[in-house]
């Protein structure tokens, strides 16, 4: 099976059974780029695993130093399979090409909910924010109440000027922590969204207050990405 190489995922992708998302450390602007064109050799050299990989992601750290990798499988047996057939040659060759890349651990996920695009819309995401939530304990219903008092506050949000596509909220396997996979039009409509005066996404609501105050929420980070390269079968 041959490679198909595009951009971006479809994040509610009939089929997926687990979400698989890590980072690489690479160092500077030029190594993410050389990265990913590494990652394009590697893949499209070999023909697509049979079966159970869905969809392989990589997008770029507006930092200039970090890739995220998103990736999209039918189970987690087969992700599993690929570990032990497929993974290493293709790491191999990215690491000959770029030397010294640190992987920074893995997560398990699964689609939980999705704030969809309005009909008709038809924007191409050019930034994906990830908001990466963490609790004190593994609590699988917690972890959906949060998500859930989430959509409560962006649905009583007072911004409305909005570059934002959509939002994807993934659940750990493990219960620990929320991750939202959120699609950006750019990274400048993010920042107004933030930045707006009195009125920005997350402002002091009473909705806000309860997301950020809620039971076991420990830790949370916001990062942005662009989208660099998607790949699947041809």
């Amino acid at each position: 099976m041959s490679v198909r190489v595009g951009t971006v995922p479809e994040i509610r992708r009939s089929g997926v059974g687990v979400v698989k998302v890590s980072t690489w450390r690479v160092g500077t602007p030029e190594r993410q780029r050389a990265t990913v064109e590494a990652i394009r050799a590697a893949w499209s050299a070999r023909d697509w695993p049979d079966g159970g990989l869905l969809s392989y992601s990589v997008l770029v750290g507006e930092e200039g130093r970090t890739l995220l990798h998103y990736s999209q499988w039918r189970d987690e047996a087969a992700y599993q399979d690929f570990f032990r057939t497929g993974r290493d040659a293709r790491n191999a060759e990215i690491d000959a090409a770029v030397p010294g890349i640190e992987r920074l651990g893995l997560g398990s996920y699964e689609l939980y909910r999705s704030g969809e695009p309005a009909e008709g819309d038809t924007r191409v995401p050019g930034c994906v924010v990830i908001v990466d939530a963490e609790f004190d304990g593994p609590d699988p219903a917690r972890q959906r109440e949060w998500t859930d008092a989430v959509f409560a506050a962006l649905d009583n949000d007072p911004y409305e000027r909005s570059a934002g596509i959509a939002a994807h909220f993934h659940t750990s396997t493990d219960g620990r922590r929320v991750l939202n996979y959120a699609e950006w039009e750019n990274a400048e409509g993010h920042i107004e969204a933030l930045n707006a005066p009195g009125d920005g996404v997350g402002s002091s609501t009473e909705q806000w207050e309860k997301v950020r105050n809620f039971p076991g929420l420990v830790g949370g980070e916001v990062k942005r990405y662009a989208p660099a390269i998607s790949l699947s079968a041809g």
